[in-house]
């Protein structure tokens, strides 16, 4: 090898250094914040005199949006670079995170927690930065970058959310809100590490956008993957809003729920991570259709066992596992099948699915709850959809697309 191809081939290392550890930083921040405002649910709702219902039905929103304005994010990053969605995005999530502390009437939490947070995240979560990564890392790591990735945002869980419960008892919720909207701000400098124009891949790029639209909506697997992914969104939202007043209503709250979050997170960094490098190896429909029937049966026990400090933490411990460790997965699939070079578009769209879920998880914990004093239908209907998942993705076929497929001489 030449000098000149040494040192280029050192100076695309560095670039993948670099885009790695900065988008594994903005996800541990973005996903870190978010995966503790189950621990602001009563004491906002105690102190603006609302139900559950008020601020679960702005987290709802939040995850409609974050769903909602997700594709479209992907879309201008696929188009014209990461970088500008990134900073964008951040500097409204930090906003809406900042205002939650003044939101003192129903329609304030909504526009605050739900609307701007929820746009925030469709633009600076780890759907931009995973697709990025995916992009630079060849095929054969693409499924452990895209699993380190999603393991970062687990990471920051488990260190953002017992930060976050040391703000509020040390300083009051409206002071850890505005402590978490500042920390939050660090996406935008991070986000230079993605400057520059969004690299075509050398197969398919001459296919417009619209056409891998309409690709990808006209295959069955990809409509499993966007179904199956509703459910993930559906368990990781009500979980992660609810089990913290749960725990209170059972005598366990406090601390504990805010260390369970926490413990969650902490495996999930092992379940992501594994789940990443097992996707290179093995068949990512059937680990996917095994996660979901292992959440089933988690959720299940939990349910049936009697509550105790033990049971919690032996459940945030295995629910962490099979957390978020779909998304490389998920995700990987997606570029599997139809390449990389619209995957922040199409995964954007899969993502969606997600955050339909995640509204009706989260929304339907206060409103059942409201209504019945318990969240034990929710609970068993978690189980109900998890069988339905594993169900739906065991037919996904995973091969690359025809185009794809004839463009690499696969």
């Amino acid at each position: 090898m030449s000098a000149a191809a040494r040192a280029g081939s050192a100076a695309t290392g560095r670039t993948v250094t670099i885009v790695v550890v900065a988008g594994c930083m903005i996800a541990l921040l973005t996903f870190g914040v978010r995966a503790g405002f189950g621990l602001f649910l009563e004491p906002i709702s105690s102190a603006r005199g609302w139900g559950r219902e008020v601020f679960a039905f702005a987290i709802a929103v939040q995850n409609l949006l974050w769903g909602l304005g997700q594709p479209f994010a992907g879309m201008i990053a696929d188009r014209y670079g990461a970088a500008r969605v990134l900073v964008a995005g951040g500097v409204v999530y930090a906003a809406g995170v900042a205002l939650m502390a003044v939101s003192t009437t129903p329609l304030a939490m909504v526009m605050s927690a739900g609307v701007l947070i929820g746009l925030g995240l469709s633009a600076a979560s780890f759907s931009i930065v995973l697709a990025a990564m995916g992009r630079l890392v060849g095929e054969e790591r693409r499924s452990w970058a895209l699993g380190i990735g999603t393991a970062a945002g687990s990471l920051g869980q488990f260190l953002l959310v017992p930060l976050g419960q040391g703000f509020i008892t040390a300083y009051g919720w409206p002071i850890a809100l505005y402590l978490l909207g500042l920390m939050t701000l660090l996406v935008v400098p991070l986000a230079s590490a993605f400057r520059g124009p969004a690299p075509a891949a050398a197969a398919g790029a001459d296919q417009s956008m619209g056409e891998a639209l309409r690709e990808a909506f006209g295959h069955r697997s990809y409509v499993l993957l966007f179904s199956g992914f509703f459910v993930c969104g559906f368990h990781v939202a009500f979980i992660q809003t609810h089990l913290p007043p749960y725990l209170a209503d059972v005598g366990l709250g406090g601390g504990l729920a805010a260390w369970a979050i926490a413990l969650v997170g902490l495996f999930n960094v092992i379940g992501s991570y594994s789940a990443g490098v097992l996707g290179n190896r093995h068949s990512k429909r059937y680990m996917l259709s095994m996660i979901y029937l292992l959440r089933a049966i988690a959720i299940a026990l939990f349910v049936m066992v009697p509550p105790s400090q033990t049971s919690v933490l032996l459940f945030a411990a295995a629910i962490g596992i099979l957390w978020l460790s779909t998304v490389p997965l998920t995700s990987g699939l997606v570029a599997q099948m139809f390449g990389t070079r619209y995957m922040a578009t199409l995964f954007g769209f899969v993502f969606f699915g997600h955050q339909i879920g995640a509204f009706l998880g989260v929304w339907l914990g206060g409103a059942l709850y409201d209504a019945t004093g318990s969240y034990d239908v929710v609970w068993w209907l978690s189980v109900a959809l998890g069988v339905f998942a594993a169900l739906i993705h065991w037919p996904i076929d995973e091969r690359p697309v025809a185009r794809l497929a004839a463009a690499t001489g696969a």
